[in-house]
């Protein structure tokens, strides 16, 4: 072999030499290995285990990936830099800590325990700083100065690992409101520095061994040279990825690719000089290349405005694959031997055990990471990945076929058990072949007949569409009568890949940005309790991608999650002046229908409903109406009396007119959208209230309004709520345009006080009977007259038909909380309901 300039990895002191085929490095080594089976069966039989996906990705960087950084970083250290070996208990602890810290991640992300995953990633996030301190202090004592850049670069990695911990930690939390965020700079922290510079520092030394050559002239320079770069540009990069500044992050992207092209080009050239007979050699060359091209396909396609989410999806194979996982296999190549053999004969037996079929290997690996990454139809992109797994599988069966030997029984199997070694592996091929068919063939999204309750042949089918969008699963709660076959339509509107996961088993696949899917839930039973669902991607189901299926009547409310933003109840007072001018644009808009349920709506000025209008009789209203939605709209005052055919003309889009009446007489008004057909106009949220007060309106201490009406679920004017609005069958009910809002965020009174409650049906159709629990009515209005004026008599309810109006009033005879509801109770058990929190 010709003389390297540098200490080739494996000949340092004897005293050195005993450390690195000490025990604690085999074993280091079985973890790794072991860690990277794990990985490997995790990839192909997840699925049919059910089990998430992220969780071989992480068995793959977590468990192999970061013992193997731990374990040789720590030897080349000790050997480049001739200092003292470590004590053997101390990296025993390091390992430990780590490996618990790794199965805590992985237990606490995977059960939901939010306090598990926390404490493992703090864990490994001082694992790291640990290992970081533990490299510069061993370095003072060291005897050759000119190897320090490694430490340098190892310390900076281990920095790396600590920010990505800290990410990480903040994901399995649910990621804080910034998840997506958060997610791409825990990913280009944690590859592009904890692996990423761990491998740029090591390759200097460790290329030109597997290559056989001397150090290329002033390499060492050059690694001192390129950290700061390195560093400075993935911190760039992290940053820019953390608070969404895109120029940064491809600044960063482009400074690390310059940072490893300098890096990769005089061992490529070596290689062009003279070509390697070993497969590291190959797999080093291989990994640098996908290195390259992922960072610089990472700047491409955000130059080209894709989303993030996105570019990570489309990066991570080309990372994992292509760089992560080779240059693991290609290290443990050229390393392994000199670990598990005593002297140059058992090196040979090794290396001959570890290069069993490597062209193929490495072929099928490079093969296989294009097939993963690039955006094919199925099952291509399932066939790269199942490829991957083979070739490593392979490699794995090979390693521990002769690492576990050393690290049981402290030497090799006896020569001429070849044999032995192929037959293993050949199991694990069958193996992984077998489970890569299992997972292949099934339907991703198929469950049992009926995996729920009971299967009947003549139970009735509902079908609900479910959207996966902004980190939710709409909508969060789907009730269903008992007996009914359940159906869920899963779409992923997202940026980021989701899927949706029921307690019962029933599951869709991973959903990229667009795909949708069906899944059968089985029969709902109500003896079965709830049925939770969520999404299994790391850290999702914590930022609250959730649902819940239940028996009952057929409303998308929930007892347990509030509203975003409910909407204020309170009735202010009529402005002054005789003339009010308003403008209502008509847009579509995106809103909260039900707790964690949003849905899309047509609405006057944004809400729904729209915005409410009051006055005195004989004021006049000047109404600027602006159609800024997609189809044609018009509006319809009954508060006015006027010839409909100019002011309430349906206005195509992008049209205005100027709609004036005059309040010529006193009650609780309904406007809502004059264009047919209406039901479906008013039942996607075009509607609101016109208050004209009576004369000499007694004051009250508080005044609300709930305009009531039917909840229809779906896409303005698809085919399935057209049915059910000719059907008469709604979802749900609600008062303000939420279904129980105002449980979560209840109307507030005190006790003596008098308290006047507006009430419009806003329909399109049904009754409402508006009802306090605990409260008796002594003044009630409805259309235009007093029924009850403040006698000795009392109403229990104001009963209002489909656009009528009135309110009641009651005082509140002590503190606590009182249900008010429509007291058709399919109604209120719907949605249609809310609670008076009264203090003293």
């Amino acid at each position: 072999m010709p003389e390297p300039t540098s200490i080739p990895i494996g000949l340092a002191s004897p005293g050195r030499r005993r450390r690195m085929k000490g025990p604690l490095t085999a074993w280091g080594n079985l973890l790794v290995l072991g860690w990277l089976g794990a990985a490997v069966v995790l990839l192909v039989s997840h699925d049919t285990l059910g089990l998430p996906s992220w969780l071989a990705l992480h068995a793959f960087l977590l468990g192999a990936v970061t013992n193997a950084i731990l374990v040789w970083s720590e030897h080349f250290v000790v050997a480049l830099c001739r200092a003292p070996a470590p004590s053997e208990s101390a990296s025993a602890l390091r390992l430990a800590v780590l490996n618990v810290s790794v199965v805590l991640v992985l237990a606490g992300v995977l059960t939901d325990l939010h306090w598990l995953s926390g404490t493992g990633a703090t864990g490994v996030s001082a694992l790291a700083a640990w290992h970081a301190w533990h490299l510069l202090r061993i370095r003072r004592h060291a005897l050759a100065g000119q190897y320090s850049y490694l430490t340098h670069y190892y310390a900076s990695a281990a920095a790396a690992l600590a920010v990505g911990g800290v990410f990480g930690g903040a994901l399995t939390a649910g990621g804080m409101g910034f998840y997506s965020q958060f997610w791409a700079a825990h990913v280009h922290v944690t590859l592009l520095g904890w692996l990423g510079l761990s491998v740029l520092g090591t390759l200097f030394t460790l290329w030109p061994t597997a290559l056989r050559t001397k150090m290329p002239e002033h390499s060492l320079r050059t690694a001192r040279r390129c950290l700061p770069l390195l560093v400075g540009s993935l911190a760039f990069a992290a940053t820019g990825f953390a608070v969404a500044n895109t120029p940064l992050a491809v600044v960063g992207l482009l400074g690390y690719a310059v940072g490893a092209g300098i890096v990769f080009a005089p061992f490529e050239l070596a290689m062009l000089r003279q070509r390697p007979r070993r497969p590291a050699p190959w797999l080093m060359a291989a990994a640098m290349f996908w290195l390259l091209t992922a960072v610089l396909v990472d700047a491409g396609l955000l130059l080209a405005g894709t989303a993030v989410p996105v570019v990570v999806e489309r990066v991570l194979p080309l990372v994992v694959l292509g760089f992560g996982a080779q240059i693991l296999v290609g290290a443990l190549t050229q390393l392994l031997p000199a670990v598990l053999g005593r002297g140059p004969a058992e090196h040979k037996r090794v290396a001959a055990v570890l290069d069993r079929w490597w062209l193929a290997r490495v072929i099928g690996t490079n093969v296989a990471v294009p097939l993963a990454a690039l955006p094919l139809p199925d099952p291509v992109p399932l066939l790269g990945w199942g490829l991957a797994a083979l070739c490593f599988g392979v490699f794995v069966a090979l390693g521990l076929a002769v690492a576990m030997p050393v690290a049981v029984r402290g030497a090799l199997p006896p020569a001429g058990s070849g044999g032995a070694v192929a037959g293993l592996s050949v199991g694990v091929i069958a193996v992984l072949l077998a489970s890569g068919f299992a997972v292949s063939g099934g339907p991703s999204g198929a469950t049992s007949d009926a995996p729920y309750g009971a299967s009947a042949a003549d139970s009735p089918v509902r079908t609900v569409e479910v959207t996966l969008a902004d980190m939710r699963i709409i909508p969060n709660v789907v009730t269903v009568p008992a007996g009914t076959r359940l159906r869920l339509a899963v779409t992923n509107t997202d940026v980021m890949p989701h899927d949706l996961r029921l307690a019962n088993g029933a599951r869709t696949s991973r959903l990229a940005a667009g795909e949708s899917e069906a899944i059968d839930v089985g029969v709902i039973e109500g003896d079965h309790g709830d049925l939770d669902g969520w999404c299994t991607i790391a850290g999702h189901r914590a930022a609250g991608m959730t649902m819940t299926v239940r028996t009952g009547a057929a409303v998308p409310t929930s007892n347990d999650v509030g509203v975003t933003e409910p909407r204020d109840a309170t009735l202010e007072p009529a402005p002054d002046g005789t003339v009010h001018r308003v403008t209502l644009r008509i847009t579509d808009e995106r809103i909260e229908t039900a707790p964690g349920r949003r849905e899309r709506r047509w609405t006057f000025g944004g809400t729904v409903p729209g915005p409410t209008l009051r006055g005195t009789v004989g004021d006049r209203f000047v109404v600027t109406v602006v159609n800024e939605a997609e189809v044609g709209h018009g509006i319809d005052f009954h508060a006015g009396a006027l010839a409909p055919d100019e002011p309430m003309r349906t206005l195509a889009p992008g049209e205005r007119l100027v709609y004036r009446f005059t309040a010529t007489k006193a009650g609780a008004w309904l406007y809502h959208c004059s264009t047919p057909p209406m039901t479906q106009h008013i039942a996607n949220g075009m509607y609101g209230a016109v208050i004209i007060d009576p004369s000499e309106l007694p004051d009250a201490d508080r005044e609300y309004l709930l305009v009531g009406g039917e909840l229809y679920s779906g896409e303005p004017g698809s085919a399935a709520q057209v049915a059910a609005l000719n059907d008469g069958d709604p979802d749900g009910w609600h008062f303000n345009g939420v279904a129980e809002q105002y449980v979560h965020a209840p109307l507030a009174a005190e006790a003596g006080e008098r308290v006047r409650f507006w009430v419009v049906n806003a329909g399109p159709g049904g009754q409402v009977a508006f009802h306090v629990v605990g409260g008796q009515f002594d003044v009630v209005y409805k259309e235009g007259a007093y029924l009850l004026d403040g006698g000795s008599g009392g109403a229990q309810v104001l009963d209002l038909g489909t656009a009528q109006g009135g309110f009641a009033e009651l005082v509140f005879p002590e503190a606590g909380r009182y249900p008010f509801v429509d007291h058709d109770m399919r109604h209120a058990e719907g949605g249609a309901r809310g609670v008076v929190a009264v203090t003293p």
